[in-house]
């Protein structure tokens, strides 16, 4: 995949509820009123930012954000489930290889491959548009331990024959989670690839009616051990290759403590509410 950078149409946001100045794109066929109808009505099929107060967002419609970056700042995690979603350094602190299905903004691709870097990172995007704005979000180039791959994620995962210690997903369409991962397959491939202490974290956002098939999925493959937090308007589901709560012990309670000073996160806090988190039982309804 290039990382040639994209010639991108902007314009005045059309959106009362997201001023600033919105960038996409540009069509083959040029932006016109069609597009622009089509824009507001959220069925131009391609992703676009807004610029502003201080922040860049991603969009494929103004219903949800895909991810959001400060322009002052673009390495923070801004999202609250980004940051919890580092949780997962609680039980692998240093991972040898992170898997994430989901580019979007590259909120957690940037922070991880600044943050660890011991550690091999791959993220596999569907979107060649999503891919070709990685430099507007400060994407870092491909090198030795850093890669985006264009390809469906659970068609990657079926053949790439990995072995990850964490995988990440973070995958959406226009209007919820991204329905190719919605099978029981997938979900045991997961599983499958993981190292023997590996852990799944996934977040469920947007349309709820598509949350069952995921949550299902995810209880058989890891037999059960799926831990349920939310965060705001989303859902964080961590699930363990092994089962994990005898093992939250307070040994885990001082590497909180050592990861909250050396990456400024809340760690201790994420901690108790992965304790505190639901476990999952067969048929759970979020």
């Amino acid at each position: 995949m290039t990382d040639r950078k994209p010639r991108l149409f902007e314009l005045p946001s059309p959106f009362a509820l997201e001023p600033g100045t919105l960038r996409l794109i540009e069509p083959k066929e040029g932006f016109g009123t069609e597009q622009l109808d089509r824009l507001r009505e959220g069925t131009l099929g391609r992703p676009f930012m807004i610029d502003s107060g201080g922040m860049r967002r991603l969009f494929f419609n103004t219903a949800n954000t895909q991810s959001a970056m400060r322009l002052d700042d673009p390495h923070a995690l801004v999202a609250a489930y980004t940051r919890k979603m580092m949780a997962f350094l609680l039980f692998t602190p240093v991972p040898r290889h992170v898997l994430m299905i989901g580019l979007g903004g590259g909120s957690l691709a940037k922070f991880c491959y600044r943050h660890l870097p011991r550690t091999r990172i791959s993220v596999v995007e569907i979107s060649p548009e999503v891919i070709s704005l990685r430099r507007e979000f400060q994407i870092p180039p491909d090198d030795e331990r850093f890669e985006i791959i264009h390809d469906d994620g659970a068609a990657f995962l079926s053949r790439a024959g990995l072995t990850p210690d964490v995988i990440l997903i973070d995958a959406f369409d226009e209007i919820g989670v991204a329905q190719s991962l919605a099978s029981s397959d997938f979900y045991r491939r997961a599983n499958q690839s993981l190292t023997p202490d590996g852990v799944l974290v996934m977040n469920l956002s947007g349309e709820k009616n598509r949350y069952s098939v995921h949550i299902e999925s995810l209880y058989a493959a890891f037999a059960g051990a799926v831990s349920q937090v939310p965060v705001e308007d989303n859902v964080l589901l961590f699930a363990f290759k092994r089962a994990p709560l005898a093992e939250l012990s307070a040994a885990l309670d001082d590497r909180a403590a050592e990861l909250e000073r050396d990456l400024g996160l809340e760690f201790s806090r994420y901690l108790e509410r992965v304790r505190t988190g639901s476990m999952l039982e067969r048929g759970s309804a979020v």
